[in-house]
């Protein structure tokens, strides 16, 4: 080999060994963690919140659109008197996640919600995702409570107003511009936009009103759903639909069977697909933690109180609604106010109107409240632009994130419709709930950090390893607490369940071809489920932390891997239409994070 091939081929290792380092320096940067007590010197807000300030913030985002519009949705054409049991299964799924969050509620000191629990838990990258859906998340429940709002406003004088602006405008302006009240959802919006602006205890007591008349209205519905009430509405026969004037009793495709469960069992878990949509919101109590006194205490109790009073009110609804008015009676798309027009009490439907304004009023300030908590967070981690915390002289409130993101909840509700941003913030959510039950099942096996930082975390990392790993160690470990080692087998294993399971829901949504016996799909299922249970025994074979904590998850690691294992199937679910505006929005937040937020992060 001549002196000049030798020194290129030395160039070239150097080279690729430089490449290599890059991109392993780039990969430190994705998954570099935040250690939780480097903020603890720093100086917090006022701890005034107590549990039941957080019982009140947790019903003022869950008890609102799903009790007044999907208990009508559901009874007239999924459930019918069933409807309970659908809201009990989505309640239970509900659950699972709560469970979790719960639990980092009192792990964590410190608002975020499921940004930070991301943050310390599976590194950067994903902790900039999880906030940016969050943001996208309080943006599109906006956009939603502002377009029920305007339809409720709209039933009182009977749809007069769009009739009016569709007579006055359609001759100007296209059809697409006069087919629903757009023009006064924005304005509904932007008024909302200027409360905000308000300081923070005024924006809280305005919420805890709200919510205090909706619960009290809701429990006038119940009261006189009983009183008013008939169970033969839940044993009703194909005689009743001859009385109501349904001749044809062969063809009730769409009146179900009769009984209790008309539609059947396929029907109750079409029902709870829909239902889980009414309990999201109980996650924007941890947004608050650095705001309540007792946080190890509160945010559990909080969090497990408000998702029991939401099901008791859901429960009760659905029970009420379906006593006083039989199911085929109900219109697919109608309110619950309209319940009261249909056995003729008129006055009644104005108060449950009413009481669903000052609902959907609370849930409106509760979506478009967080978006700045989180904001404010990622700001101060270095992941977002200063300016969007700027902060109004007057009344300390960021000004500029209220204004910008309020916007753009106004704009998406113009342009997409109902459904296309109930779907949208659903799978935002089931993402969000995956990776927060991800983050739960990789912290509880760590072992404690001790208070020095990230050089406490850095000295442990680059120490020599005492540790061998064995294919014994991984089932009978030789430590009785969590090591180092032993939670980088958790951290791996965790992330290769993530995948398996994301891959077998890809295949149980085709499973038309399961059914029908396809001896090929059937063995990659069963390849698939032993990879998961073995892995799970691995994980569940780890040492687990023995720190105290006022709230754990039960039943480690089966119920975070249910949880991650329902939401990712629900999210198979989606239209190609969801996906692609959920795809645009990130392709937007990577373009911020690579060009701007890896740069200034604050871990770095």
């Amino acid at each position: 080999m001549t002196p000049k091939s030798h020194t290129t081929l030395l160039c070239q290792h150097l080279q690729s060994t430089m490449l290599c380092q890059a991109f392993h320096r780039f990969g430190q940067k994705l998954i570099r963690r935040r250690i939780l007590q480097q903020d603890m010197a720093e100086a917090a807000p006022t701890r005034s919140l107590s549990t039941l300030d957080l019982v009140a913030l947790g019903l003022g985002h869950t008890v609102g659109v799903g009790v007044y519009v999907l208990a009508c949705e559901v009874a007239s054409n999924q459930a019918g008197p069933s409807t309970m049991i659908c809201f009990l299964m989505a309640g239970l799924s509900s659950v699972l996640a709560g469970l979790c969050f719960a639990e980092f509620g009192a792990r964590v000191p410190y608002s975020g919600s499921a940004y930070l629990y991301s943050y310390v838990t599976v590194g950067e990258l994903w902790a900039f995702i999880t906030g940016w859906n969050l943001i996208l998340f309080f943006v599109a429940g906006t956009a939603i409570v502002s377009c029920a709002w305007t339809l409720v406003f709209d039933n009182l004088p009977g749809n007069e107003i769009s009739q009016t602006l569709r007579e006055s405008i359609s001759p100007h302006v296209p059809h697409v511009f006069v087919e629903y009240l757009d023009f006064f959802v924005v304005g509904l919006v932007l008024l909302f936009i200027g409360l905000l602006t308000l300081r923070n205890s005024e924006i809280f007591l305005v919420t805890k009103v709200f919510t205090l008349l909706k619960i009290l209205v809701l429990v006038f519905f119940i009261t006189s759903g009983f009183i008013k009430g008939d169970l033969h509405n839940w044993k009703l026969t194909e005689a009743d639909y001859v009385k109501a004037g349904f001749n044809d009793t062969s063809s009730l495709g769409t009146l179900g069977s009769g009984r209790f469960v008309p539609f059947g069992f396929e029907g109750i878990l079409r029902g709870a697909a829909t239902c889980f949509y009414a309990f999201i919101g109980f996650d924007n109590i941890v947004t608050r933690v650095e705001e309540v006194q007792n946080h190890q205490r509160s945010i559990p109790m909080g969090i497990v109180i408000s998702l029991f009073i939401s099901f008791l009110m859901y429960f009760g609804v659905s029970a009420a609604l379906t006593l006083m008015v039989p199911y085929y009676k109900i219109q697919p798309g109608s309110t619950l106010p309209e319940a009261f027009l249909l056995i003729g009490w008129a006055p009644a439907y104005y108060v449950i109107a009413f009481g669903f304004l000052c609902s959907l009023s609370a849930s409106l300030l509760g979506f478009m409240f967080p978006i700045r908590q989180v904001i404010h967070v990622m700001v101060k981690d270095g992941l977002l632009f200063p300016v969007l915390a700027r902060i109004h002289t007057g009344t300390y409130t960021r000004i500029v994130a209220t204004v910008i993101f309020g916007i753009i909840a106004a704009i998406m509700t113009f342009f997409f419709g109902l459904t296309d941003l109930v779907d949208l913030r659903s799978i935002v959510t089931l993402l969000t709930y995956s990776l927060v039950a991800v983050s739960v099942l990789i912290l509880r096996y760590q072992p404690e950090m001790q208070n020095e930082g990230n050089k406490a975390e850095v000295q442990e990392d680059n120490r020599p390893s005492a540790e061998q790993l064995t294919l014994q160690g991984l089932f009978f470990p030789c430590s009785s607490t969590p090591t180092p080692l032993s939670g980088r087998i958790v951290r791996v294993c965790s992330s290769l369940l993530a995948l398996l399971l994301t891959l077998l829901c890809l295949v149980l949504a085709r499973w038309p071809v399961l059914l029908s016996g396809d001896p090929v799909w059937i063995s990659v299922v069963v390849v698939l489920l032993v990879l998961i249970t073995g892995l799970t025994g691995v994980i569940w074979r780890q040492p687990q932390s023995s720190s105290p904590l006022y709230f754990k998850v039960p039943a480690l690691p089966l119920l975070p891997l249910l949880s991650i294992f329902m939401n990712i199937y629900l999210m198979m679910q989606m239209t190609a239409a969801t996906w692609a505006r959920f795809a645009l929005w990130m392709l937007i937040g990577f373009a911020i994070y690579f060009s701007y937020g890896i740069q200034h992060s604050r871990v770095a």
